[in-house]
């Protein structure tokens, strides 16, 4: 047998029927299996099956139908309903839906199902009819088993440079081929110039650019694909000129031209399936991998993650300088071009993008250039355990009822400046809960049912949840998946295998929100609502034990609990108190968990960090003491040490929110460090207010923020940034500028005496009043009144000055 790595898989109805093909990477290459006679299958309850059969019978649709020992989440037997083409299978859906015949996993594609149901998630090993063909190999009449195999994979970055309207300049191509040698190469539109790099292709026109671009492509053979909004623009562009140059965009193995498919809930967003070849966006692959940016232009992202950027950046600017030197100076366009391929390139590198998307593919059986998914990769893992067992997956909406499930724990805070504040957190919390209580969608069927057994034993009886749930002892998945990749995680720190750790950690923590989402087949109150619920009864248990102790529970959010535990304490007084805190926790909890529930804790709490000062904020307005004091939740500040140096952090305060300037980013950071290190604040203070209305400070007053739907939705509230937007759009039209700002985007702009405008369109003088009120005396006031004095009785009659 061979093994092979899958990179697309796609369905097709044949003459014969329907056809599976899976593309993969194997041993020696390329390959393409195809699976023949398989069936299309959904289930139907056995009530409803003859109700069922006679319907399709009558419409010709039925290829095969008969009892199944599996049931329903309510005890229901089933018949499954089988079909030999897709077009059938879909019709037959259809229809039976129309007849309020209810079928069950109906939406499981059969290229899907194939893998699932043979516990396949990426690699497989396959037998078959031997056929070779150009540039790969076939093999008809396929059949296939799980393995390990690991792939090594061939990338190529891809950018395309063109002008406003769409017209082609140059494509650009940096990366390695089919055999893993370098590639820089740029195809552009121009006579040959002499004393030009060797990498330059030049071409007479579109038309000749499309043709050599995809002849090229084919016979470097990449295996991945990458780029920046690769699918929505550039490969979406490349479609659009081949069409309308009668060329076909045949890039896929075999000559075949991308399939597409829009997004039904985002139509402006893009699906596309090239035979044999996987397109990964690096937007879309950082967000899946949680990185988070206050800007995913390839610009701000390559100054953060590798220190360096493009050569031009603003947007009007740019377009207007590719045109110029597409016109004037090709050469240097052709440098430009290829260096935007060569930055998506190096991101994908710093990040290991690739490695991460391979091991959850690895992991989950999703596709590799499969957006989000967690939905989908829960019922890969879920889905063929749960058909061993006896059972069908329910369909979306038959677990949702009146129950709402809370979200986690945030406690009241107290606030005040402290000093030697610990945060206790719990490892993996909802996890951890769901492998201790056996949190399970067939464990809560097969618990209610164990729980209306008074024969069984205080060992057996299964586990209680809330709002009225039970949970089996031995009959569950969930718990054991989760424990699997719990070991597999903790292998690959060991190994310092990052991309692997992070895969794992979001897999693991997203099985909560499938089971508290309505979009999951498998979605339940009673099962969200049993983690969510026993996260607060556990923090506050954690919270008594360490007030049994002598120490005061400042704050608790989650997973984590801030102990104060005085300031009388050393460094390592604190360190130690933190040590001997999480043991007792971690001892306290097995014991109350096995004499209370009989099972074993996989909880673990960690003393994780050791604020040297800390901060907890009143929430704005309640600072007076003339009112009732309320602390914030989710905002603090404090100073630990790192590496024998003290360092500043902050959680959701304004240095690190990106709707805040700069000026009050390094206003809050400075007075923070001041108070913090007991040193002078007042002429600090009132020396900003001073510099910033003497101008000194104007590059560090704009905004940015994002225009998150289209300009013209935004109807009764309108806020400053839209107005900027507006305003700044109604200039370029009466400019004959392109329009910047109407389908969503980035906007910077200041705050003027005439209201918000754009930082290209600005004209009025800035409003210092509004800044100085509005981005310095909050921050102040969050932390002034903790050393006796404000912001106003700071500035005293200042402001009358200005």
């Amino acid at each position: 047998m061979q093994k092979g790595y899958v990179l697309t898989r796609q369905v097709q109805d044949s003459r014969n029927g329907m056809q599976l093909t899976y593309w993969l990477k194997g041993e020696s290459g390329p390959v393409k299996l195809t699976i023949n006679n398989e069936l299309a299958v959904f289930f139907v309850p056995t009530e409803q099956a003859e109700n069922a059969v006679a319907l399709l019978i009558n419409a010709n649709l039925l290829h095969q139908s008969k009892p199944l020992e599996l049931q329903t989440f309510n005890q229901l037997s089933v018949h499954g309903f089988y079909f030999k083409t897709l077009s059938n299978f879909y019709k037959a859906r259809d229809l039976l839906k129309s007849n309020l015949i209810k079928c069950y996993e109906d939406d499981v594609r059969p290229e899907d199902r194939f893998l699932m149901e043979r516990f396949i998630t990426s690699s497989l090993e396959f037998v078959g009819y031997e056929q070779q063909a150009v540039g790969f190999t076939q093999f008809n009449q396929a059949q296939a088993r799980t393995t390990d195999f690991s792939p090594q994979l061939s990338m190529l970055s891809i950018d395309i440079e063109c002008s406003m309207a769409g017209d082609l300049y140059s494509i650009g191509c940096f990366g390695e081929d089919s055999k893993y040698q370098s590639i820089e190469k740029v195809f552009i539109i121009g006579d040959a110039e002499t004393d030009c790099a060797d990498n330059l292709e030049w071409v007479n026109d579109e038309y000749q650019l499309l043709i050599n671009f995809i002849t090229w492509l084919n016979k470097v053979d990449p295996d991945i694909l990458i780029g920046w909004n690769v699918i929505n623009f550039d490969f979406k562009l490349l479609q659009k000129r081949c069409d309308l140059n009668n060329i076909k965009f045949s890039i896929g193995r075999d000559g075949s031209a991308p399939y597409w498919r829009q997004n039904r809930m985002s139509p402006e967003q893009n699906f596309i399936l090239i035979a044999g070849r996987v397109v990964l966006d690096g937007i879309d692959l950082l967000k899946s991998a949680t990185y988070s940016f206050p800007s995913f232009s390839l610009e701000y992202v390559a100054q953060e993650l590798l220190g360096t950027g493009k050569d031009i950046e603003d947007v009007d600017n740019r377009v207007a300088e590719i045109t110029r030197k597409f016109l004037y100076d090709k050469q240097s366009l052709a440098r430009y071009n290829l260096e935007d391929c060569r930055l998506v390139w190096l991101i994908f590198e710093k990040t290991q993008l690739l490695d991460f998307a391979i091991l959850r593919s690895s992991l989950t059986g999703l596709e590799l250039d499969r957006v989000g998914g967690s939905v989908a990769a829960f019922t890969n893992l879920y889905l063929p355990k749960l058909h061993r067992s006896g059972y069908v997956a329910p369909n979306m909406g038959d677990g949702e009822s009146d129950l709402v499930a809370p979200g986690g724990y945030v406690m009241d805070s107290i606030p005040g400046l402290y000093k030697n504040v610990l945060v206790l957190d719990f490892k993996s919390l909802y996890p951890s809960i769901i492998r201790s209580f056996n949190i399970d969608p067939m464990g809560l069927i097969e618990g209610l049912l164990e729980h209306q057994d008074e024969g069984l034993s205080e060992q057996s009886k299964p586990i209680p949840g809330f709002d009225g749930a039970y949970f089996s002892r031995e009959k569950h998945f969930l718990p054991t998946i989760i424990e699997e990749l719990w070991a597999e995680r903790d292998k690959a720190k060991r190994q310092q295998n990052a991309p692997l750790s992070q895969a794992i950690k979001i897999i693991m923590n997203s099985f909560y929100g499938i089971l508290g989402s309505t979009g999951c087949r498998f979605f339940d109150p009673r099962l969200s609502g049993s983690i969510t619920k026993r996260s607060h009864q556990l923090l506050n248990q954690t919270k008594e034990w360490i007030e049994a102790k002598g120490y005061t529970v400042i704050y608790g959010d989650t997973d984590s609990i801030f102990v104060s535990v005085g300031e009388d304490k050393t460094d390592q007084q604190s360190q130690d108190i933190g040590k001997e805190m999480m043991n007792y926790i971690n001892a306290k909890m097995t014991k109350e968990l096995k004499q209370k529930y009989l099972i074993e804790s996989s909880l673990e709490i960690e003393f994780e960090t050791h604020f040297h000062q800390f901060l907890m904020p009143t929430v704005r307005g309640h600072a007076s003491k003339a009112t009732k004091v309320i602390g914030t939740k989710k905002r603090y500040a404090g100073t630990v040490m790192n590496n024998d140096e003290m360092l500043l952090v902050f959680k959701g305060m304004e240095t690190v929110r990106s709707d805040w300037t700069e000026l009050s980013k390094n206003f809050q950071q400075e007075l923070y460090r001041r108070v913090f290190n007991q040193e002078e604040v007042i002429e600090f203070i009132r020396d900003t207010v001073i510099k910033t209305y003497n101008r000194e400070f104007d590059n560090k007053l704009k905004y940015r923020k994002r225009l998150r739907r289209k300009l013209d939705t935004y109807i009764k509230n309108v806020p400053p940034h839209v107005k900027a937007a507006r305003h700044a759009d109604a200039i370029n039209a009466e400019t004959n500028k392109p329009l910047r700002y109407q389908n969503k985007g980035w906007i910077e702009y200041y705050i003027t005496k005439d209201g918000a405008q754009a930082v290209e369109h600005l004209s009025s003088e800035l409003d210092y009043g509004f800044y100085v009120e509005s981005q310095l005396k909050p921050i102040a006031d969050d932390i002034l009144p903790f050393i006796d004095t404000s912001f106003g009785q700071i500035m005293d009659r200042q402001f009358d000055l200005f």
